[in-house]
Formats: structure tokens, sequence, C-alpha cells
């Protein structure tokens, strides 16, 4: 008999975030996925229509995002939980009454905009209250530190010119006693 002891497994996905993010077909998303070249890494943003999304919640979820690049009709199938995918963001929703939007791929652009009715403005965003906290801290952070580098070389101009009046006062001192003896 062997003990089996349960390991809990970290990830750098918000799951329940993202499992309570509410993609449907017909909404306009802007996925944000890293990508590794030369070792770096990269963010590159891909916005386009759901066309499907696939299996619920479950960890193979996925979702199906078409767009037009250069003409061309572009489809990615991004999972739900990758960690690659950085953010999600619906852009505008649309109300379809299809599940899967297929059809789309043979319409034409005008067709598509027509059938995507009813749009509403929404802002979805996966980033976590914490991280959104940290940016903002840093953002604060990096406006204080410019607003004392801009104080300090101010001080430093002001006194720059300080010592450049005194340092023209003076000549002008020393001139007036020696006028003063010529003309004693």
């Amino acid at each position: 008999m062997s003990v089996q002891t349960a390991t809990k497994i970290t990830s750098s996905v918000n799951i329940d975030e993202r499992k309570n993010l509410d993609i449907r077909a017909g909404d306009i998303v802007r996925v944000y996925q890293k990508i590794q070249e030369k070792g770096k890494t990269r963010i590159q943003v891909y916005e386009g229509l759901v066309l499907a999304r696939k299996h619920g919640r479950e960890a193979g979820a996925t979702f199906t995002v078409r767009a037009t690049l250069s003409g061309v009709g572009v489809e990615k199938i991004f999972p739900l939980y990758s960690p690659a995918i950085d953010k999600i963001e619906v852009v505008r929703r649309s109300k379809m009454r299809r599940n899967k939007l297929y059809y789309i791929r043979d319409k034409v652009a005008r067709e598509v905009r027509r059938t995507l009715r009813n749009m509403k403005a929404m802002a979805i965003s996966t980033t976590s209250e914490r991280e959104e906290a940290e940016r903002m801290a840093a953002e604060a952070e990096a406006a204080k530190a410019e607003e004392e580098k801009k104080a300090a070389e101010a001080a430093a101009k002001a006194a720059e010119e300080a010592a450049k009046a005194a340092a023209e006062e003076k000549p002008a001192e020393e001139a007036k006693p020696e006028e003063e003896k010529k003309t004693e």
C-alpha cells in the first residue's frame, strides 16, 4: 500500500476568470497571445469574430476566431485556458441566433456586417484586479519619479541662474570702486 500525497498545481492562467469569461459566437474579441521568438517574448494581438466555442468550460475548451487580414480570411483556434494567451477582451457583442457561425466563411464582408446587428460596446478583460493595481501603481511611481526628476532639474537650473546672476553683479561692484578712485 502506498501513500499518495496531493500536489497543488499552480498555473499562470487565472482559471476561474477564464471560466467565467462569457465568450459567445458573434462577439468581436481581441486576443493577446505571447509568442517566443529568438529567446524573446512578445505579445501579438489578434482581433476578429468568434465563429464558435467548443467544449464549454472544461479543460480542453476552445474558441475559433476569424479575421480578414490583407483581404484573406484567417481563422485561429485558441485554447481557452492556454498560458500562451495573455488576456482576452470582448470588444463588441452582437445578438446571434446561432451558436456556430461557420456559414459566415462563405459570406462577403458587407453581408457579415449586416448580420452582426444590435451591437453593444463592452470591455471584458482577463487581467486580474491585482495585476491591474500593480500596473497602476507602477505607472504612478514612474510619474512621481518623472516629476521629481523635473523638479530637480528646475532647482539645478534656478541655482545655476542665481550663480550666474551673482557672478555678473560681482564684476559690476568691483568696477564701481575703481571708477570712484579715478574720479578722486
